[in-house]
């Protein structure tokens, strides 16, 4: 009996202790982080929100004592991990680190130093782009690999293998650092890296999308800091930056993903749910609610939580976010993953918000839709949108892209072949600025361009000829200069493979013209040539667009402005050589005489009959 009492108590005092452990554990605060980290005085949105985790962090009163620093509000959310603080700086706020105390029982038990800087004060920051640019993509951790000290870190599972197709090959900022000279002499303005941000996944995560901390920099691509100074060694060289952004989703190993502020912080389902990827759904007046909140609120991938941006905390965060980074690193522009697919509502909100604080800037959105009016309702003042305005100022023009890819396989018929280019731009009346939508022939989700045209360097320079011509702005996959080739249908891989001269023991470097064959330095100096000669000239970027129905496959346009008129013309025929009477684009010719190709450098001395060449393209500058 004695021993039945002395188990019974045994068992109580282990019940108690175990609880008062708990009670004890439950009860302790600690400070994991604050986001953003520090800000700047003279915004002209005065309102901070700053994002507070760490073990039952709301179970501390907080407190601000900074002149010009007001803590409005302390808001309390469903996980005792967080809490939001709302701050007001004052226009006259200086600069200058002040204490935020966390405290229990009037004991501080937390504190963090927050800084006020001043403002980016660094010259060619935040200069937007526009169709005087032309833009240089890379994948950074394909490019070229600058510090091999970082290939593997030790707290990060996915390991450098080359042999991967798929896994993480060492590339890193060093390493396009080291190579901007060969972009700006290529003849580029623009850089545009996909995301350079933290993907700390078991695997597939070298490409960027997949983003685990919005405030850090993968740490096998470098630090912070050296995305600072790549953006200033950009700068130097007249090479404006665009950051590639994902507001839509995040990786599952995202630290709070693992420890979910609230619920409807992401979108939720009793089991995966994917998008329907059906982006015209939003558009369309006739669409089930059903396939829209699919489209919207479904998973890209098991390891991509979709985030939900109608929880206003989360919107908040992510608008902070882009402008933290644009003020940090000083960059040009934006570009924006997957646009559709957020709320559209807060989206709007977010360029509003960025552009009071940055009127220069641009924003470029991923409309990955093949119907022109499907992309005309995203941009800015849309004529087709309804009440709704996105605010967004530039989209990629996937049909475009789509025509470009079928053209000049094609044989000429009423909308086949060159008539496919006419008639995508005989429609730009659906866009309020078709100057400013971004035009492409690949990029790292796409076939490469020159597999597209089965290989054929002829249709391949035409192709590139008109991308450089036409109206809005242009973009070039890197590799795309040395032929570089590739079909997404194969993997992902093997239209992102490496630079070839990037890597140490690399057998050729194909940076230099030694390290290029003959056939590759002749498409280098012909993309070269176009570039450094468009670089120069306004009628292209700023001119008028005119074009004449094609025929007898040959398509005729024009780029004009007060000073200066050039004419370019493209051969689609595949043998025979073509001689053009001009006569009938008088309209555009009638006030000149002779002419200079750019492409052969050859003079014209006779502008009524022009001889063309079967599948080649002439851009002609009129005298």
């Amino acid at each position: 009996m004695k021993n039945n009492k002395q188990i019974r108590t045994l068992i109580l005092l282990t019940f108690f202790l175990l609880n008062f452990s708990q009670l004890s554990f439950s009860n302790n605060i600690s400070l994991e982080r604050v986001e953003p980290m520090f800000w700047w005085v003279g915004m002209q949105n005065p309102n901070l929100q700053l994002l507070v985790h760490g073990e039952n962090i709301a179970q501390s009163d907080v407190s601000i004592n900074y002149q010009g620093v007001n803590l409005s509000k302390v808001n309390k959310v469903e996980k005792p991990n967080y809490l939001f603080l709302d701050i007001v700086i004052s226009k006259n706020t200086k600069p200058g680190i002040f204490e935020i105390k966390f405290t229990q029982k009037n004991k501080v038990v937390e504190t963090y130093k927050y800084e006020l800087k001043e403002r980016n004060k660094k010259p060619n920051i935040h200069q937007g782009f526009n169709a005087s640019d032309a833009i240089y993509l890379l994948m950074p951790d394909r490019f070229s690999n600058g510090d091999t000290a970082n290939d593997n870190v030790k707290t990060m599972p996915e390991k450098a293998d080359r042999k991967n197709p798929n896994g993480r090959h060492g590339g890193d900022l060093q390493g396009v650092i080291n190579h901007l000279d060969y972009i700006s002499d290529l003849g580029f303005t623009a850089l545009w890296i996909n995301p350079f941000l933290e993907n700390n996944m078991p695997r597939y995560s070298y490409h960027g999308y997949a983003i685990t901390d919005f405030y850090k920099t993968d740490a096998r691509l470098g630090t912070n800091k050296d995305y600072v100074n790549l953006v200033d060694s950009c700068h130097k060289r007249n090479l404006k930056v665009i950051m590639d952004m994902v507001f839509n989703h995040c990786g599952i190993e995202n630290w709070f993903i693992k420890d979910l502020p609230m619920h409807d912080w992401i979108h939720q389902f009793p089991e995966f749910t994917r998008s329907n990827f059906h982006a015209c759904t939003i558009a369309d007046i006739h669409a089930s609610e059903l396939d829209k909140n699919l489209m919207l609120n479904g998973w890209f991938d098991e390891n991509m939580a979709d985030l939900n941006q109608k929880n206003k905390y989360l919107a908040n965060y992510l608008i902070q976010n882009s402008i933290w980074w644009i003020e940090y690193s000083g960059i040009d522009g934006i570009r924006m993953d997957t646009y559709p697919y957020p709320d559209k509502e807060m989206m709007a909100e977010w360029a509003k918000r960025v552009f009071v604080e940055y009127p220069n800037f641009n924003i470029v959105g991923e409309t990955w839709v093949q119907k022109i009016p499907f992309a005309a309702y995203w941009q800015k003042d849309s004529k087709i949108s309804g009440s709704y305005n996105s605010m967004l100022p530039s989209l990629t023009d996937f049909p475009l892209y789509s025509a470009i890819n079928k053209a000049f396989n094609e044989k000429e018929g009423w909308t086949e072949g060159m008539s496919r280019l006419y008639y995508v731009l005989s429609q730009d009346f659906l866009y309020p600025e078709p100057d400013n939508l971004l035009v492409f022939a690949d990029n790292h989700d796409l076939d490469r361009i020159l597999s597209s045209v089965n290989k054929d360097i002829k249709k391949f320079k035409m192709a590139m000829a008109f991308l450089l011509t036409v109206r809005g702005i242009p973009e070039i996959y890197y590799g795309t200069e040395i032929l570089m080739h590739g079909f997404a249908s194969k993997g992902h891989g093997f239209i992102r493979e490496d630079f070839p001269g990037g890597w140490q023991g690399d057998t050729v470097n194909a940076f230099t013209s030694i390290g290029r064959t003959k056939l590759q330095n002749n498409v280098f100096n012909y993309l070269q040539n176009i570039l450094t000669w468009r670089k120069n000239e306004p009628v292209i970027s700023t001119g008028k667009f005119k074009h004449f129905i094609p025929e007898d496959g040959i398509y005729v346009y024009f780029r004009y402005n007060e000073n200066k008129t050039v004419m370019v013309i493209l051969n689609n025929n595949d043998k025979s050589d073509k001689t053009l009477n001009t006569s009938r684009f008088d309209e555009c010719m009638r006030d000149y005489k002779t002419g200079f190709d750019i492409i052969s450098h050859k003079q014209i001395n006779d502008l009524k009959n022009i001889s063309v060449p079967a599948k080649s393209s002439m851009i002609i500058e009129l005298k």
